[in-house]
């Protein structure tokens, strides 16, 4: 008798450990358990840590709730001012809720890829090059709108979508290179006469100040061959200002009137005359 209730409590213990090692599950902290009992969802889902399904009965499919980043393809398209670019993206998205992920859409990720795909070729579509060079937030959050739509109806949420890249012709490249150098030789030449504009409207006030004290014209021309000669150069050209030797013409004194010139004493004949007007 108490045999066979050893082996009856030895073979309840062995039924038992097999349920239990059949029966036990291990949900990660990242992640939600759905269980489906005989192909229906059950409404409660399995928090993270140890839980147990009915062997053979029950089926729990575990669902990642970490944020997924997925490279989205790129994609060839003609923006709205008809030029061909190629563009890819990075999609990060999150589930929120495990059973719509699992009801809802057979593969939510191929799901969510796909509408990524699909909303980027049509956001090349309406935008100019311009905008996808220089304006990539308006068109990050166009593209975030375009694919959360339809995901929440997935228990998917879009947390964020970049536009990686835009990749361009190389002739388009080469007319963007020309046009950019155009413009900053265009803006170079507009400095340099302003520049020059300022320059002489300084020259202008300098020559007046100048031409009402003339000393200051010899001391700028001082001050300009101890520039030069700080350079300690063997030969030194400098021109001579006209300026300078009318303030010299002005600055000396009067000189004396020249003597008047001597009277000549007047011609003697010579022989020859004389006799000729004997005859």
């Amino acid at each position: 008798m108490v045999e066979a209730l050893v082996t009856a409590g030895a073979t309840a213990l062995s039924v038992g450990a097999v349920y239990v090692m059949a029966a036990a599950r291990v949900v990660k902290q990242y992640e939600r358990g759905v269980v489906f009992r005989l192909g229906r969802l059950k409404s409660s889902v399995r928090g993270p840590g140890f839980t147990l399904v009915v062997p053979f009965v029950d089926r729990l499919r575990k669902v990642n709730m970490q944020i997924v980043t997925m490279p989205v393809p790129a994609q060839d398209g003609i923006t709205r001012d008809n030029v061909t670019v190629r563009v890819d993206a990075v999609i990060y998205f999150k589930v929120v809720d495990a059973a719509e992920a699992i009801v809802q859409v057979e593969d939510y990720r191929f799901a969510v890829s796909q509408m990524a795909q699909t909303s980027l070729r049509s956001i090349i579509g309406k935008s100019d090059l311009d905008d996808l060079l220089s304006n990539r937030e308006k068109l990050n959050q166009g593209l975030e709108l375009m694919i959360d739509s339809p995901a929440m109806g997935w228990g998917v949420q879009i947390d964020r979508v970049e536009i990686k890249d835009v990749s361009l012709p190389e002739t388009m490249k080469r007319s963007m290179a020309r046009q950019a150098e155009a413009d900053r030789e265009r803006r170079a030449r507009v400095i340099n006469a302003d520049a020059e504009l300022q320059a002489s409207k300084k020259l202008a006030e300098a020559a007046k100040e100048m031409s009402e004290q003339p000393a200051a014209l010899q001391l700028r021309l001082l001050q300009t061959v101890v520039a030069v000669a700080a350079e300690k150069n063997s030969t030194l050209v400098l021109p001579f200002p006209v300026e300078l030797l009318r303030f010299l013409e002005r600055a000396a004194p009067p000189s004396a009137a020249p003597p008047p010139a001597a009277a000549q004493p007047p011609l003697e004949t010579g022989p020859a005359e004389s006799e000729t007007r004997q005859d």
